[in-house]
């Protein structure tokens, strides 16, 4: 039996701006149950997590913010090019990620687990794994990402580029190859036919791998049509295909209210309703770009979209970053079981917490909504924890209103 008792656990990797966490998020949204392990170091080093004192004995105070946070680039300046100091801190941050994945894992509900982690074949994660996959893109592509996405200059972004082991090597490991130049409907159908093909009873890891896989880019899609569900267009080769998990969140009934978890095959209605309600056109294309960074909860009535929500869990952090609602009698029903059903999304993935994000100009009847479904107003100052202030950071604006709901008491961190 493998460290991971009977999950089959896909280790995802590849070089940086490959495209690795939207393959992870597609593999969300088919079911499995996803970590980050990358997202979790920056976890084990916030204060009073298990790797925040001895970073800080090992390389000085001069590596705190303001705030005794860790500057996380300061750091990585530090050990960028020096292997021994990089060996060092990756001695400190590895055993605690790695208890936190096994505390992860073991909690999990889902059959399939994906452990997202860029050196995933440089430690031992890899011999626990069942199957690696590895994202793969061009240099061009990578670049592109670097300098436009993460706004990296030009130089930051070859040194990155060039400063890590060769995607080649990655790729001769890897079980599957998934291309991602950026076309995500390609994209979104290789993660579906590797998915399909992953066998029922490849139960154990598999440290030697077979021959590479590589799941060709699939033809152009065809015109999109109303779903009837998340079956894949392109044929499915395998003979033994693992059924495909019921999904993380089941209609919800509220009165004349249904609320489902929308799918890519979904992405042409969202798109459709999106652009009515911002007043700008919102393609089907948009909306796919979407589906690699988030899901979308989707609110109908008598069979018509009335409402759809934006919303992710990174982290263990739930953040809900649009929502777009009709003006109607039902908008506080709407609003609940949406709620109800986003929070039980995110208890299936583990979420500690649920940021709801409102502009100031909603509706105060949406902001009432929120609190009688179990919300808090808040404001960034008030957020305690120094992971889940940094995740509403990173997307706050003034003005913002903020709402919070805890949804587990007990932390991944917290037993290590």
């Amino acid at each position: 039996m493998s460290r991971f008792g009977n999950k089959y656990v896909i280790g995802l990797t590849g070089n940086i701006a490959v495209g690795k966490s939207v393959v992870r998020q597609m593999l969300q949204h088919l079911g499995a149950y996803t970590i980050d392990a990358d997202g979790l170091t920056h976890q084990v080093m916030a204060p009073g997590a298990p790797a925040y004192k001895p970073i800080i004995e090992t390389f000085g105070q001069v590596i705190l913010n303001p705030d005794k946070t860790i500057n996380r680039g300061m750091l990585g300046k530090m050990v960028f090019g020096n292997p021994p100091l990089l060996a060092k801190l990756e001695g400190i941050i590895h055993p605690s990620v790695g208890k936190a994945i096994d505390i992860l894992v073991g909690r999990a509900k889902q059959p399939i687990i994906v452990i997202e982690a860029i050196k995933l074949l440089e430690g031992d994660l890899a011999k626990a794994c069942n199957a690696i996959w590895v994202v793969d893109a061009s240099p061009k592509s990578q670049y592109l990402r670097l300098t436009q996405k993460r706004k990296m200059t030009e130089e930051e972004a070859k040194q990155r580029i060039l400063g890590q082991n060769p995607q080649k090597d990655k790729v001769k490991a890897a079980h599957v190859v998934i291309q991602n130049d950026g076309n995500l409907e390609e994209t979104w159908k290789q993660v579906q036919i590797a998915w399909n093909a992953i066998p029922l009873n490849a139960t154990a890891p598999t440290p030697t791998p077979t021959p590479v896989a590589v799941v060709p880019p699939a033809p152009a899609p065809k015109p999109a049509t109303p779903p009837t569900s998340t079956t894949p267009s392109t044929p499915t080769p395998a003979p033994a295909p693992v059924p495909t998990p019921k999904p993380a969140t089941a209609p919800l009934t509220g009165g004349t209210i249904v609320v489902k978890r929308g799918m890519p095959n979904n992405a042409e209605l969202i798109a459709g309703y999106l652009s009515r309600a911002t007043g700008k056109n919102i393609s089907r294309a948009d909306v796919m770009m979407s589906f690699g960074q988030k899901s979308y909860m989707i609110a109908e009535k008598d069979g018509r979209i009335v409402a759809v929500v934006g919303w992710q869990v990174e982290n263990l952090i739930t953040r809900v970053d649009e929502i777009y609602i009709d003006d109607m009698p039902e908008r506080a029903q709407a609003i609940y079981a949406l709620a109800q059903t986003i929070e039980s999304a995110s208890k299936e993935l583990q979420s500690e917490v649920s940021f709801i994000f409102l502009p100031a100009s909603s509706a105060e009847a949406i902001r009432t909504s929120f609190v009688d479904a179990g919300y808090d107003v808040t404001d960034v100052k008030d957020i305690k924890i120094p992971a889940w202030r940094e995740s509403v950071q990173e997307i706050y604006s003034d003005g913002t209103v903020i709402l919070v709901k805890k949804l587990r008491d007990d932390r991944v961190l917290k037993p290590i």
